[in-house]
């Protein structure tokens, strides 16, 4: 029977699951699948690395299927499916790690504790990141689990980078930027010097443009800055989060308003951003394919303050030599990326139309000063091998979880 590892991407509205085999030197994918469409109309498939279809369930619309239902049909699935298998951990993505963990660690009692206090600085993942550890702590209790964090690859990040310009016991506090994406990021890192070592060693930006989206500046394969903040609303508008917002509009908002801490919380999160500027869609896909001025207004906005930020970090590098798309809009909207890269022609950029249309892996010309690189993501992946890693050290050594963070 060969040695397993699932790995578990719990968000707002879908559970993303993987399976590793640990059969080689690097973790082997052998299954993926997801529950998607959560409260909505929900959708269940699974299928092996190639895109054959193992198995697919639809549930109808108004069934009530929550996170808790759509994990106990997973893990009866997996149980079915999973025979030649003997599961040995679970790896999960963990959006907020605060200030003290800055590295994947094995979950305990204590680490889930300090985990879930972190809740309130990313509502829209963090309860759900963890729902999936809880449950399985109740079914499989001596089955290690492991958390690996979004911030985490953000802490190399210079400390004045990371400061908004509050008092310092607010700092002190943990008020500050961490950024997120980091998975993404720390896999195009350690595929970069593959794709372009001058990219890899130099200064570059990573575009994760997803449903959340993010930017990252990168020296040497190191994040040192981040469009993302103390939560994952910041930065550019996203496909329901607003993204950058004066804070004197959260004080107009309650102050003017009248309204409750958890309805700006609603509107921030959930009812602004693609969404909320089109009033169609918070769907890439859908706003490309519609005709509705409102459609090509939430578009133009995106792009622009895509453009700003991208401006932004390059100024903190001090430079640019390559830029890298990745994430569901950046790997597959060759449209937002022909609109970034033609609005960011001054930072030396020569697009290739044709190149683009293609889909890369490189969307630039030969001669551009600045490399431009469509990467796709694995955060899957990510995580898989790091909760090889610290799997493998609990079985070497007695580190407690302090000394992991």
């Amino acid at each position: 029977m060969t040695d397993a590892v699932l790995v578990l991407n719990a968000g707002s509205s879908s559970i993303k699951f993987s399976v590793f085999e640990l059969d080689g030197s690097e973790p082997r994918p052998s299954m993926k699948g997801q529950v998607e469409g959560l409260r909505a109309t929900p959708r269940f498939i699974a299928h092996t690395p190639d895109g054959q279809t193992i198995a697919e369930k639809r549930w109808s619309r108004g069934s009530g299927l929550d996170h808790d239902r759509a994990l106990e049909h997973l893990s009866q699935f997996l149980l079915g499916a999973g025979r030649a298998r003997e599961l040995v951990a679970v790896g999960h993505r963990v959006t907020h790690g605060g200030l003290r963990y800055k590295a994947p660690v094995a979950i305990e009692a204590g680490v889930l504790a300090e985990l879930e206090e972190l809740s309130p600085l990313a509502p829209l993942h963090q309860p759900h990141n963890l729902t999936p550890v809880r449950l399985l702590q109740k079914q499989r209790p001596g089955l290690p689990q492991v958390a690996c964090f979004d911030t985490a690859f953000h802490s190399s990040a210079p400390e004045i980078a990371q400061m908004f310009a509050l008092p310092q016991e607010l700092t002190a506090a943990g008020v500050r930027r961490y950024g997120f994406h980091g998975l993404s990021y720390e896999y195009i890192a350690s595929l970069l010097p593959q794709v372009d070592a001058h990219a890899a060693r130099g200064r570059t930006v990573v575009c994760h443009l997803g449903n959340g989206s993010s930017l990252c500046a990168m020296t040497a394969g190191n994040s040192v800055a981040s469009t993302m903040g103390l939560t994952a609303v910041d930065g550019v508008p996203m496909g329901t989060r607003c993204g950058a917002l004066d804070p004197g509009v959260v004080l107009y908002l309650i102050e003017q308003r009248g309204m409750a801490a958890r309805d700006v919380r609603e509107l921030l999160y959930n009812q602004s951003g693609l969404l909320g500027v089109s009033g169609i869609s918070s769907d890439m896909r859908a706003l490309l394919a519609s005709s509705e001025p409102r459609a090509k207004l939430a578009i133009a906005l995106y792009v622009y303050r895509i453009g700003r930020e991208l401006g932004s970090l390059a100024a903190a590098l001090g430079g640019l030599d390559a830029i890298v798309f990745t994430a569901g809009i950046g790997e597959n909207a060759p449209a937002i990326r022909e609109r970034v890269c033609r609005d960011a022609t001054w930072l030396g950029i020569e697009f290739d139309a044709a190149a683009n249309a293609k889909g890369g892996p490189r969307v630039s010309a030969a001669a551009s000063r600045v490399s431009v690189w469509v990467i796709p993501t694995n955060e899957e992946l990510m995580i898989a091998r790091h909760t090889v890693r610290v799997l493998g050290r609990c079985g070497e050594t007695t580190e407690t979880p302090d000394d992991r963070r």
